[in-house]
């Protein structure tokens, strides 16, 4: 499966199949809230919420893929990706784009 964050993919012709998301809703740690806590006094990276974000779009992005490939798809256009807060304890991440088709 192709990926792309393009509205094209050079030298190929597309047929749009719809649009396919992939989502999951994380919670934070409350380990990770106490050391993430401490860290936030000093400054510096939060490596604990960044990894638990990286494990986020990973996932949506292959449910994302898990639906093109039910659609029949050779690739998904136009990929974005967007976070929110669902509550003060837990995010969303999205993925989503176009499934396409290749023609000929």
């Amino acid at each position: 499966m192709l990926l792309v964050n393009t509205d094209y993919i050079t030298g190929k012709e597309l047929e749009m199949l719809g649009i396919v998301k992939g989502s999951t809703i994380q919670t934070r740690n409350i380990g990770r809230d106490i050391t993430q806590g401490f860290k936030s006094l000093v400054g510096g990276e939060l490596k604990a919420y960044n990894e638990m974000m990286n494990e986020a779009r990973a996932l949506a992005t292959k449910r994302m893929v898990e639906e093109a490939q039910a659609l029949g798809a050779d690739a998904v256009v136009n990929i974005r990706y967007a976070s929110s807060a669902i509550m003060e304890t837990a995010a969303e991440v999205i993925a989503y784009g176009t499934a396409v088709r290749f023609i000929g």
